[in-house]
């Protein structure tokens, strides 16, 4: 039921259905690798993870070349190469995907339960058998995150249901658009990664004005990078779109779209950083309720006002507003966080 509840049109239905169907079955190694890699992170151990990541990356775009199209013969540098294909068109779009993911689920695992350090469950003594305080602090820090984290997902889903009316085209150039975008606030994602470990890590040592001074410095530099990618954002949007497809018109409507957002880069940059250093704290309620607040009371309902007398500019006007929004909050709030009252610090 789900592409009719995106209102895609009816042609897409057995192909999306799919695709989706057999990409649900790989979500359990998705979870568990992205479960690991957090785990070695949290360790000190960025590099890692992070290479295995890009790694899968890799594996995605070879297995998906593998086995959407037929067997087929390429020109490389004047040198004719023939790759064997599976030509199973969608499906094997999806199932590239989880393969890839399965291989490096397997490899994060792999390190994390046998050759870690610190956190290892081979070869090293005691019980990790679980433990009703680490539950009870499982539960009480990860449930305003797993709220969020569906209510943003269906906060997506209802802005893609708003965009749907405009037509394929405004459809298709919304996706292209956020998969564009992706490019942009990526490095801001790798730095929340890196400011959760090492401001965790400050808090876990009982260093509340090392984990301040590590919360500023991240949040300054993420703006800093985002802003410059803001920038080549706006001047490259129409190559960027460009380069997913020839329809000019899809362009242009992504284009317009990658721009507007381009002024909100720097704000985005800092809710992602700032709310990733409130999780490290184990300060997860207000993040959450924020996120939630932020996306349902003012992203969707101002998308919705405005996309019946904008079109898909003015579903991208309401996301930028709210991610200034928000980001502003996460600043102000963060500005008066107090380190040292974290109960990280005092268990």
């Amino acid at each position: 039921y789900v592409p009719t509840w995106l209102g895609g049109a009816p042609e897409l239905y057995a192909d999306a259905k799919t695709y989706f169907a057999i990409f649900c079955l790989g979500t359990p190694a998705a979870f568990l690798g992205f479960v690991a890699s957090s785990m070695l992170r949290s360790t000190g151990n960025v590099k890692l993870p992070s290479m295995i990541n890009i790694g899968m990356c890799f594996l995605d775009a070879i297995f998906n070349l593998l086995l959407i199209f037929p067997t087929a013969e390429y020109d490389v540098l004047g040198l004719n190469i023939t790759v064997p294909g599976a030509n199973l068109g969608v499906a094997g779009a999806a199932l590239g995907t989880i393969l890839a993911e399965l291989a490096s689920t397997c490899l994060l695992l792999w390190f994390l339960v046998v050759k870690s350090d610190k956190i290892a469950l081979v070869g090293h003594p005691g019980s990790f058998l679980p433990e009703i305080f680490c539950m009870r602090r499982v539960v009480r820090i990860g449930s305003p995150i797993a709220i969020e984290r569906m209510a943003m997902s269906s906060a997506q889903i209802v802005t893609t249901m708003i965009v749907a009316p405009l037509g394929p085209l405004s459809l298709a150039a919304h996706s292209f658009a956020i998969t564009a975008e992706s490019l942009c606030y990526m490095p801001g994602y790798g730095v929340a990664d890196a400011a959760s470990t090492i401001v965790g890590q400050s808090i876990g040592a009982k260093r509340p004005d090392m984990a301040r001074r590590f919360a500023k410095i991240n949040v300054i530099m993420v703006m800093v990078i985002m802003s410059a990618m803001g920038v080549v954002m706006y001047l490259t949007a129409p190559w960027m779109i460009g380069f997913m497809t020839t329809n000019q018109s899809i362009v242009e409507l992504g284009s317009s779209a990658l721009r507007i957002e381009a002024f909100a880069e720097p704000m985005f940059a800092a809710a992602i950083v700032s709310c990733s250093i409130f999780v490290s704290a184990g300060f997860t309620l207000f993040p959450s309720l924020m996120n939630l607040g932020s996306m349902w009371l003012i992203r969707i309902p101002l998308a919705y006002y405005l996309a019946s007398r904008m079109g898909l500019d003015g579903v991208w006007v309401a996301m930028a507003f709210e991610l200034c929004f928000r980001g502003a909050i996460f600043l102000f709030a963060l500005s008066r966080f107090d380190f040292s009252k974290r109960r990280g610090i005092e268990d």
